[in-house]
């Protein structure tokens, strides 16, 4: 080929290009514009109790029109304090059907009867997955944000839970810790609890065990593993029935205690900063 075809090739071949990505970045700026004027919806309801915990964070007072029966329950939600004066709803299907929302917050995988009624209805639903890092909080509170029609106001929270959690020290040192539930179940890797031990320099006992993300372990077992701490929620101080009433067996005494309100990590949110801050400054203070 002469070389002045050959040139004349190339150049088409670039302006091609070119032009491609010119039509590539219209399109996607012509797409997020079109998303950007679409009213945001006005009468969301919750059907869980992460959803209500992101609904609480991210959206107007106004745009929620019903968060869960547990919303307000601060042994469960770490944003039950901010639910005063919000409609808390029941268990029923028909409750959600009398305010005709806009969008549906929270539809779980595997559906309950009174969720799949409502699904049926055809109302816009947003999933809320479960979250078991602080990556997979980041994912839901953006996917919400951008849902309820507020993106900037997640990324501010995005941005400040970044921006404490880096001034979080990691006191762990490599140390080991179990996360010891009632009855004697073992919290293991891939879990948010997971997560925030290793956000704070701990070590999952489970991981040194190779247990899965839930097991059981006996007192025998932990007291021969003899972890340098043992995570317990801040309600298992005292004994309750039978099931809180192992982890104040006699054998697990002299093994330093961390408590973490269970509100803190039923579910993947803001909270994930107090949760690491508090582990951090109970470490440090052993």
């Amino acid at each position: 080929m002469p070389q002045t075809k050959y040139f004349g090739a190339r150049v088409a071949g670039a302006i091609g290009v070119l032009l491609g990505a010119l039509a590539l970045g219209a399109g996607a700026y012509a797409s997020n514009r079109a998303e950007a004027a679409k009213p945001a919806p006005q009468r969301i309801v919750s059907l869980n109790l992460c959803a209500d915990q992101l609904l609480l964070a991210l959206a107007d007072r106004g745009q929620i029109a019903g968060l869960t029966h547990n919303a307000d329950n601060a042994e469960l939600s770490a944003a039950a304090s901010r639910t005063k004066g919000y409609p808390i709803l029941g268990q029923s299907a028909e409750e959600v059907l009398a305010i005709e929302p806009d969008l549906l917050v929270g539809m779980p995988a595997r559906r309950s009867a009174v969720m799949m009624a409502l699904a049926d209805r055809g109302y816009p639903a947003l999933d809320v997955d479960r979250a078991e890092s602080l990556a997979d909080i980041v994912r839901e509170i953006r996917k919400v944000a951008g849902a309820v029609g507020h993106r900037e106001r997640g990324e501010a929270l995005i941005a400040d839970m970044e921006r404490q959690l880096a001034a979080i020290p990691k006191p762990g040192n490599g140390r080991v810790a179990a996360y010891y539930q009632r009855r004697g179940f073992l919290t293991g890797t891939g879990t948010l609890v997971d997560d925030l031990m290793r956000r704070v320099g701990l070590v999952n006992l489970a991981e040194t065990l190779d247990k899965p993300p839930l097991s059981h372990m006996s007192i025998e077992e932990m007291v021969a593993a003899q972890p340098d701490f043992i995570i317990v929620e801040a309600g298992a101080g005292h004994v309750s029935d039978q099931g809180t009433e192992m982890l104040q067996h006699p054998a697990l005494r002299d093994i330093p205690r961390l408590r973490l309100p269970q509100a803190w990590t039923v579910c993947g949110g803001p909270a994930y900063v107090e949760a690491a801050r508090s582990l951090a400054g109970q470490i440090a203070a052993d």
